[in-house]
């Protein structure tokens, strides 16, 4: 099984609700055909480098996954025939960069755990 990272941009005149079901299906046809999500980010919206389909903003999604070659054909026609989708990229990752996405993964796991914990610190100094 090879190591993948696959990026796409849906079109921001989605609501939450549309977006996160957009999102669903993707994961889920990866399960579905025998991948394994390593890990999800969704980057929120941001400012596109330049117009697509006159829209200059997008979500932007990463999934990580391990699957076989043959899954990103069929992830491709999925984008392609999705009209939410506005851009997408899936690239093989080679050792050095599993190396490297799993120390960012440790990287952004450590500092989320980081943040609740002075956060409470905080909400007691203004209750004071």
């Amino acid at each position: 099984m090879n190591h993948y990272e696959t990026v796409f941009i849906l079109t921001p005149v989605l609501s939450d609700v549309q977006m996160k079901e957009a999102v669903e299906k993707f994961r889920d046809f990866l399960t579905a055909n025998g991948c394994k999500v390593v890990n999800e980010e969704m980057w929120g919206l941001r400012k596109l480098a330049y117009p697509i389909q006159k829209k200059s903003t997008g979500f932007y999604c990463l999934f990580e996954f391990e699957g076989e070659p043959t899954i990103i054909k069929k992830l491709d026609t999925l984008f392609r025939r999705d009209e939410r989708v506005i851009r997408f990229l899936n690239f093989r990752l080679d050792k050095y960069a599993v190396a490297y996405a799993e120390k960012r993964r440790n990287i952004r796991a450590q500092k989320a755990a980081e943040a609740p914990a002075t956060q409470p610190e905080s909400e007691t100094a203004k209750q004071d």
